[in-house]
């Protein structure tokens, strides 16, 4: 085990799957056409182009004329939240309230933040449960006449605290059956897609962002579904591809890939989870029984198969990681677009960690290739690099 590369961070990227890779490489240098063409090689990129698109609302159940290819969750998260709006307030003169999470990824509270710093809309920042739970009760008391948005992510990326989106889902739909302006109901469903239910119609969302290289997918693409009624302006002017949406010349290589890797997600079933939750289990057990001072953050029970958040009291998240990457142990100590703050993490701070208990956590979160031999190697290593860095800390 000593020479290979245990990969525990697929939280924060996958590799690619060899059938999603295989399926693209004719797009970079044979089916190279521009979907916009009028040409062959463009009627048969376009027709690449939407089949992919059939295969991400096949696995939504949603038209595919309600799916928008963008560069990332990032991407589609800014632009449901700036484009809805926007359009609100192009139509109407009343000020729109917004409610988050605290929970949430970065990319859905900086762009409500700043709506709310230039006093284009109001701002309720929901607080969670120490399980990271955002309670259904805290949320309807929340709920104004001008709220028209509620973003509240499917599954978080750091602890993999699995929220109750059919229920929110549920109320919602029952708030806005005696409401005329109605609640937009948005998830960030990044880190769901691999593991849960994401009928958007059975669970009752308006809309949904997620990101190709989350899904064993490539880097660079994603999908913003808006359902068909959801009056949103467009952010990205141009061509007028994606309906006149979403400007610029399509990504048709990762847009195919993403395809490909939504129908692999799909094929693999339930299977796969139990597996990976077996193996997740295992690891969690083993560090709490043979690391003293450790502690799981988050809930167990609603939570990601394959996310383990531990604490290590008396150790820093940073070292630990760094330790192990000396062994090709590679994890980290939270999401991958805020790791190198030395600011601890407001995922954790809202659940109720201390700064010291948030600065000593670790990220692990197994893929599709973990094995039962990678989880018995990190349980053999990590000990000694806890109890080492302990001792250099002088806890």
């Amino acid at each position: 085990m000593k020479n290979k590369e245990i990969y525990l961070d697929n939280s924060a990227t996958t590799s690619v799957d060899p059938a999603v890779f295989k399926k693209m490489q004719p797009y970079f240098y044979q089916e190279y056409g521009n979907p916009s063409s009028v040409h062959k090689l463009g009627e048969k990129a376009r027709q690449a182009m939407e089949k992919a698109r059939e295969q991400v609302a096949s696995f939504l159940n949603c038209f595919p004329e309600e799916i928008y290819f963008t560069a990332g969750a990032t991407e589609s998260n800014n632009w449901l939240i700036y484009g809805l709006i926007n359009k609100i307030t192009e139509e109407s003169s009343f000020k729109p309230h917004i409610i988050i999470s605290a929970f949430e990824h970065k990319s859905v509270i900086e762009p409500a933040k700043y709506l709310e710093k230039n006093n284009l809309a109001e701002l309720t920042l929901l607080p969670v449960s120490k399980d990271g739970l955002v309670e259904l009760d805290i949320l309807k008391k929340a709920i104004k006449k001008n709220t028209r948005l509620i973003s509240i992510m499917y599954a978080n990326n750091e602890v993999g605290t699995v929220q109750p989106i059919k229920e929110i889902g549920k109320l919602i739909k029952e708030i806005n059956q005696s409401r005329k302006q109605k609640i937009v109901f948005h998830t960030d469903a990044v880190q769901a897609i691999n593991y849960l239910d994401c009928n958007v119609n059975s669970l009752g969302i308006d809309a949904l962002s997620l990101s190709g290289h989350k899904i064993y997918g490539p880097k660079g693409i994603g999908i913003l579904y808006l359902r068909k009624e959801i009056p949103i302006i467009s952010l990205i002017r141009g061509g007028g591809q994606e309906r006149n949406m979403r400007s610029g010349t399509e990504n048709l290589a990762g847009i195919v890939g993403l395809g490909e890797a939504m129908k692999k997600v799909k094929s693999l079933g339930s299977i796969y989870n139990q597996n990976i939750k077996k193996l997740r289990n295992k690891l969690i057990t083993g560090i709490l029984k043979d690391i003293s001072n450790s502690q799981i953050n988050g809930s167990m029970e609603n939570r990601l198969p394959n996310n383990a958040h531990i604490s290590f009291r008396g150790a820093e998240g940073e070292s630990i990681v760094m330790a192990l990457s000396q062994k090709n142990i590679f994890v980290s100590t939270a999401s991958a677009c805020a790791s190198h703050s030395l600011e601890p993490s407001y995922v954790l701070i809202s659940i109720g960690l201390s700064p010291e208990q948030a600065h000593g956590s670790v990220r692990f979160s197994l893929g599709r290739w973990t094995t039962n031999q990678d989880i018995e190697y990190v349980l053999k290593i990590l000990p000694d690099i806890i109890k080492r860095l302990r001792k250099i800390s002088g806890r």
